[in-house]
């Protein structure tokens, strides 16, 4: 499960006049994909963050290739692209229910310590469980 697929159906809010979704929500797309893998991966921000482990974002590359519109239905495709060190990188494809990639973007975490916001080691437990998808 190097990669998982999340649904998410566009909404109003997220669009401009001409029915266009704003290139900013993508990243909040993004998010909630991230999260979905994660949560098949058996982790949480949350976990990690009661265990004083923060992940920021470092570095986000994203090609918009089409526009996504109100209303329809998108996938995103998370993909974990290596095992993590003290940064963990995901790779996205955002394709709408066409089947035309509207974006594609990859995303560098940081592992950071929640006290002194220095970068650290993923923790023990996540770590083991990513390397298992490689």
């Amino acid at each position: 499960m190097r990669s998982t697929l999340t649904k998410i159906k566009t909404r109003y809010v997220e669009s401009d006049q001409m029915g266009i979704i704003h290139h900013s929500n993508y990243l909040i797309y993004m998010e909630q994909a991230r999260l979905d893998w994660l949560d098949v991966l058996g982790f949480s921000y949350a976990k990690m963050e009661s265990q004083k482990v923060l992940l920021p974002v470092y570095q986000i590359d994203i090609k918009y290739k089409k526009p996504i519109k109100f209303g329809e239905e998108i996938t995103v495709k998370t993909i974990l692209k290596d095992i993590p060190t003290t940064r963990v990188l995901f790779e996205y494809e955002i394709i709408n229910f066409k089947g035309d990639i509207c974006a594609t973007a990859d995303l560098t975490l940081v592992f950071t310590d929640g006290n002194t916001f220095r970068p650290t080691k993923p923790l023990p437990d996540f770590l083991a469980a990513c390397k298992r998808l490689f």
